[in-house]
């Protein structure tokens, strides 16, 4: 009796040991779309007021946790039953992440007339609150489209072993990339109050911590424009990696080039039919106020 629970111990811990090599792995596997998802969610939070800039992160963080939860058990059933899928549901991503990078590009140079509303239009709490939920709905749907890649990237790299590893790896790296991702998000948020806090503590006696203080609230607006604008390449780079990698045509025809280039190029290009056919749609879509005309 007692050796067979030996036994049990035993294998559990082999099981143990072989998910935390895979999980190492697939960790690795996943790093570099893990920084673009760093990029990316940085992006997302830093639009926010100060005081709601928590909340706000917070109420992304468990929109994040949910998406794990559909997207997990999804994947694991995909790869088992229908793996033919697996590829069009990341080019559909692909495509969204390409059209909102591009978009941000293009209201960069041609910004809209809603855009310019925006900032100068005085919004009651009501209406603050109901663009807060917006947000966070764009930046929870933006999240399920590059933790689809993280989970797919992360299950092809352990697709080999038994579907007890696949299981426990894939999942600690989705839920360790979250809680890293959106960590260290609110940390850059807050590195402002951490400088003021730090600047009413030193007063005018401790020059070093005062100093630290002032260098962090100045380079806080500095890091989240920088991060901004890395967030928008990563999305185009993201977008343009899963063209790449998924269609071989695309791969072969821009071999010549650097592979952060061919998929900067092709995210560009798929971001850009993506916008041009919205936009076409919107310009032939029945509006509103004409429908309401032809009812009078």
């Amino acid at each position: 009796m007692a050796t067979g629970i030996f036994a049990v111990f035993d294998d559990i811990a082999m099981l143990l040991d072989d998910a935390a090599a895979m999980s190492k792995m697939a960790t690795k596997k996943t790093a570099g779309i893990l920084g673009d998802d760093l990029a990316v969610s940085a992006q997302k939070a830093s639009s926010f007021a100060s005081e709601r800039e928590l909340p706000v992160l917070w109420a992304i963080t468990k929109g994040s946790f949910k998406n794990k939860l559909i997207i997990l058990p999804m994947a694991f059933l995909l790869s088992a039953f229908a793996s033919w899928l697996i590829v069009p549901i990341l080019l559909l991503g692909g495509i969204y992440l390409a059209y909102e990078g591009v978009e941000k590009i293009y209201e960069y140079f041609i910004p809209s007339h809603e855009h310019k509303e925006i900032d100068t239009k005085h919004y009651t709490k009501e209406e603050i609150l109901e663009k807060e939920k917006t947000k966070i709905k764009s930046a929870i749907f933006t999240d399920f489209i590059l933790s689809v890649e993280i989970v797919m990237i992360a299950l092809g790299s352990v697709a080999t072993q038994p579907l007890t590893i696949q299981v426990i790896a894939v999942s600690f790296v989705a839920f360790v990339a979250t809680i890293g991702v959106y960590g260290t998000v609110a940390l850059l948020v807050r590195m402002d109050d951490f400088g003021f806090k730090l600047i009413k503590i030193a007063n005018d006696e401790k020059r070093v911590m005062k100093k630290t203080g002032e260098l962090l609230v100045a380079a806080l607006p500095k890091i989240i424009k920088n991060l901004t604008v890395l967030g928008t390449v990563a999305m185009v780079l993201v977008a343009g990696g899963i063209f790449v990698h998924n269609i071989h045509q695309i791969h072969d025809f821009l071999h010549f080039l650097p592979d952060l280039a061919a998929e900067f190029i092709t995210g560009l290009l798929v971001g850009a039919w993506a916008l041009f056919f919205q936009r076409i749609f919107i310009l032939f879509r029945p509006s509103s106020n004409q429908n309401t005309a032809k009812d009078d």
